[in-house]
């Protein structure tokens, strides 16, 4: 009967189904999780700056990476914000699709000649369930132009064409093909195309260059002259006594020459 009474509990034990905790916004456990998670890696210098000791943000890049099934720290590192717009960097959206299983690793195809506006390429990759090629959509020089990324102030499309054909090729496969690991964002580089600053972001306010600048200017303050009666107040009375002595014999007065004239006259040989 004893041995009876001891295997219920682990009969019972054994049919629990155990969970882990997912740091995130779906419990309340995970929450309070997520917020320790936050508070260790807000406390950190590896993490970018936008994380440095920012407990929100870094709740949100934990959630995203529970969502995403990646590491927190390698979402931190490859989530910008532009003009206050959060995006991906080409590099690790693609690495996220070619990690995620569902899917052959991303190839393209180039089409037109290099050099001129027909000149491009698509993305392209193998649904794993089906065996079906997936082909993306063709990006071109042409269709760079035409929509303005090419002209752009400190555009990469001039500089680095074929690097930028390939990112932007991947980019609209993705957000085709698999949007759950975008998540509905853009990345950087499709950010900086289609944002336009407007001159407030970037013009210098008069009145916030005042604010910057103010006491920061250099006052020249002349010495203070010295007052002799205040540096003869100073000094002992015996070495008052003693300047004025020697001024009265360095500087006789009239009568005092007068009268040496005549003891001289007095005094001459033969008196």
């Amino acid at each position: 009967m004893t041995e009876t009474k001891n295997a219920l509990p682990m009969e019972k034990q054994d049919n629990q189904q155990v969970t882990d905790i997912v740091p995130g916004f779906s419990s309340l456990q995970g929450f309070e999780l997520a917020q320790r998670a936050a508070k260790l890696l807000a406390q950190s210098s590896l993490v970018p700056k936008e994380y440095q000791g920012n407990l929100p943000n870094c709740v949100i890049a934990l959630n995203m990476a529970t969502r995403m099934n990646a590491d927190p720290l390698m979402v931190m590192q490859n989530l910008y914000i532009v003009n206050g717009r959060p995006g991906w960097s080409s590099q690790f959206l693609i690495s996220t699709f070619n990690t995620s299983g569902k899917f052959s690793a991303l190839r393209y195809e180039w089409v037109g000649e290099e050099g001129k506006d027909s000149w491009g390429c698509r993305a392209w990759a193998i649904e794993k369930a089906t065996g079906q090629k997936l082909v993306g959509a063709t990006v071109t020089i042409g269709l760079a132009k035409k929509e303005g990324w090419y002209n752009k102030n400190g555009s990469k499309w001039q500089t680095m064409p074929e690097q930028m054909l390939m990112y932007r090729a991947a980019s609209w496969f993705i957000r085709a093909y698999a949007p759950e690991l975008a998540m509905g964002m853009h990345t950087v580089e499709e950010l900086g195309d289609i944002v336009d600053l407007e001159p407030e972001d970037y013009e210098v306010k008069v009145e916030q260059e005042i604010k910057e600048n103010a006491n920061k200017e250099m006052i020249d303050i002349e010495p203070e002259q010295v007052n002799e009666d205040t540096t003869s107040r100073a000094k002992p009375a015996k070495e008052q006594q003693k300047e004025k002595e020697k001024t009265v014999k360095d500087n006789p007065t009239q009568q005092e020459v007068q009268q040496s004239k005549q003891q001289t006259l007095f005094e001459g040989p033969g008196f």
